[in-house]
């Protein structure tokens, strides 16, 4: 199947119904955003017994996938990341990575692709919150067939987890080959110059960046992190050692995500010049997701001039 001409939140639900026909324990659970997530009707309709919406509780959706966990279910629960990590903090923080609980919860439009819905809906903090929890794995597919990879990988291992879910349609970079490794980088691109280093929703821009540093006789090397948490350094050490300069581009704040990781692993092992792109210490707005890109400064032209003024030092 063409999954990369289907929306991303549309191979979530096609994939889930795969997940549950292989295995009877694992279950979608929604807080009346089924539709948002494509899971409705996609998995309410087909699999009615195994959906469940909790309607607009999503604490109560997480204390409910815990119990269910502890009895050996296997729940994805879904919900806008501002709902997903923000609102229940507190109950993914005990009923899940504290009792260790097999729950996988889904934070759908991340970041800026959340535009429409503005400031309170657009949250840069998810990576960052629920990288720094305990027990909790933290992941973010960057296209279908990643997303695919990531959703059985979950459903095969047991442990806290937390995934991003872009809900477009997105640029193909992998094929149906693709097998998630939380425990490796994918290195898209090999160049000696700079290191570009992203993850999710910012892998296709950063791709293309690289290819208009190429352009200018500037070998890059990306990096992409589906995996924020578990975090593979010693990719990063070895690419950073060889090119001597990093930029980090994510669609998260600066502040404890993506490129925090990387500066803390660099920091201790291999120090050498960072610039990180992303939001800055602000909340979001009504907004199209070019705007937020100028405005903040981390599209392809803003990651193609630091890349640039990193690689000529």
């Amino acid at each position: 199947m063409n999954y990369h001409e289907m929306e991303m939140r549309a191979v979530y639900g096609a994939t889930l119904n795969e997940l549950i026909e292989a295995n009877p324990h694992v279950l979608c659970l929604e807080a009346d955003l089924g539709k948002a997530s494509g899971t409705m009707p996609a998995v309410s309709g087909k699999h009615p017994a195994h959906y469940i919406d909790m309607g607009v509780a999503e604490a109560n959706m997480i204390g409910v996938a815990a119990g269910l966990a502890s009895e050996g279910k296997i729940p994805f629960c879904a919900s806008f990341t501002c709902f997903a990590s923000r609102r229940v903090y507190d109950q993914i923080y005990i009923s899940v990575a504290y009792a260790n609980n097999n729950v996988k919860i889904v934070g759908t439009a991340p970041g800026i692709t959340q535009g429409p819905n503005g400031g309170t809906h657009m949250d840069f903090t998810d990576l960052s919150i629920m990288r720094t929890m305990p027990n909790m794995h933290v992941y973010a597919p960057a296209d279908v067939y990643e997303l695919r990879s990531v959703m059985h990988y979950m459903a095969a291992n047991k442990q806290p987890t937390y995934m991003q879910l872009i809900r477009a349609k997105q640029p193909q970079i992998f094929d149906d080959t693709y097998r998630f490794d939380p425990n490796k980088a994918v290195v898209l691109k090999d160049g000696g110059d700079v290191t570009l280093v992203t993850t999710g929703y910012m892998v296709s821009f950063t791709l293309k960046a690289a290819d208009e540093l190429a352009q200018k006789g500037i070998k890059a090397s990306v990096l992409h992190y589906p995996s924020v948490k578990p975090f593979d350094a010693a990719t990063l050490i070895a690419s950073a050692g060889k090119t001597g300069a990093v930029v980090t581009i994510e669609n998260q704040t600066i502040l404890g995500g993506l490129g925090s990781a990387v500066c803390e692993v660099l920091s201790e092992n291999c120090p050498v010049r960072v610039k990180r792109l992303g939001i800055p210490d602000t909340f979001g707005e009504v907004s199209t997701e070019n705007y937020m890109f100028n405005k903040h400064g981390f599209g392809i032209s803003h990651i193609v001039a630091a890349a640039a003024a990193l690689a000529r030092k």
